[in-house]
């Protein structure tokens, strides 16, 4: 009779083991990895250890920022796709991740299924700048020479699948332009290009573009969000300038690895949402062109199949090449 009690109280203990670490989670006494899919110093990586830093102090343990690279972010969501669903190994996500999906044919997870939805941190519109020489200073001016002389102007991008690749190629759908792609190593080199006007135009984030702006090396032209930018409103959205529906955001968010249990699901999205709405937060967002975010797991989650499901159609309607 007590070796029957005995395999009872050891099966139950078993049943209720998911349910008891999701109780005591976060363990101070192991830390969380937090994967930036991404090199040090672009918008994952200052975000991703912003956050950190911050859950760190809420939870009082270590909250360690791994840079995965490789694979425009593909390598290091891998990693996390691979790790054990306890919630102590969390990927930063970004719009790049829901191109990816749309440009590569073959990526090592399943951008649908392999991660569960936590939080979306925050977003940020970019902005459309052309050369210095170039005859169009503003929106309906671009479009109008784009129009006159289809296949004549270029456009610079870090690359196929890049961001700046897809919001071009949206402008180009959603407006009926012929505009050529010019493809870069990195967006640096195309900055670069489009200071010294080999260049005609390219798309980037709103700090930096707006930067050039002001040092006067380039002309704004507008932005790309669903309204005009804080951080620039002078600028009118390409919405503004009459192409319907145009509306492009850098997005951040973070994700756990698929079967990470609700409860502990439901605990970061709580935290990572109280970081957000932190005033010191709230300012370093609004220095980088973007605007924290509050959310549910449910609607971030919807908030990446809808991505997932618009970039693939422009690829296919465009006839992008698949990598």
């Amino acid at each position: 009779m007590r070796s029957l009690n005995l395999i009872v109280a050891i099966g139950m203990l078993a049943c209720a083991t998911p349910h008891a670490r999701a109780e005591t989670y976060p363990d101070t006494h192991r830390h969380i990895t937090l994967i930036v899919p991404f090199s040090a110093g672009g918008s994952n990586d200052i975000l991703g250890r912003a956050v950190a830093q911050k859950l760190g102090e809420a939870w009082k343990l270590p909250v360690v920022v791994e840079n995965q690279v490789g694979a425009s972010g593909a390598i290091g969501a891998a990693r996390a796709a691979r790790s054990a669903p306890d919630g102590y190994t969390l990927l930063i996500l970004s719009s790049t991740y829901t191109i990816n999906s749309a440009v590569m044919a073959r990526l090592p997870y399943n951008p649908r299924t392999s991660f569960a939805p936590v939080a979306m941190l925050g977003k940020g519109p970019m902005m459309l700048a052309v050369r210095k020489d170039l005859p169009a200073k503003n929106a309906q001016e671009l479009l109008a020479l784009a129009r006159a002389k289809p296949g004549t102007l270029n456009y610079g991008s870090a690359g196929v699948g890049s961001v700046n690749h897809m919001s071009m190629e949206l402008l180009k759908s959603l407006a009926g332009l012929d505009i050529k792609h010019v493809p870069y190593r990195a967006g640096n080199e195309a900055v670069n290009d489009l200071i010294g006007g080999h260049l005609d135009m390219f798309v980037g984030s709103l700090p930096q573009m707006y930067a050039m702006v002001r040092g006067d090396q380039a002309t704004g032209i507008a932005v790309t969000g669903p309204q005009r930018s804080p951080l620039a409103p002078e600028f009118p959205t390409l919405i503004e300038a009459g192409v319907k529906g145009y509306t492009l955001e850098q997005w951040w968010g973070i994700v756990a690895p698929a079967g990470t249990p609700r409860d502990i699901v439901d605990k970061l999205n709580a935290e990572l949402n109280r970081i957000m709405a932190s005033q010191d937060i709230k300012k370093f967002m609004a220095n980088e062109g973007a605007e924290p975010v509050s959310s549910t797991p449910e609607a971030f989650g919807t908030h990446i199949i809808n991505e997932l499901d618009r970039w693939t159609a422009l690829v296919e309607k465009a006839g992008l090449k698949v990598q």
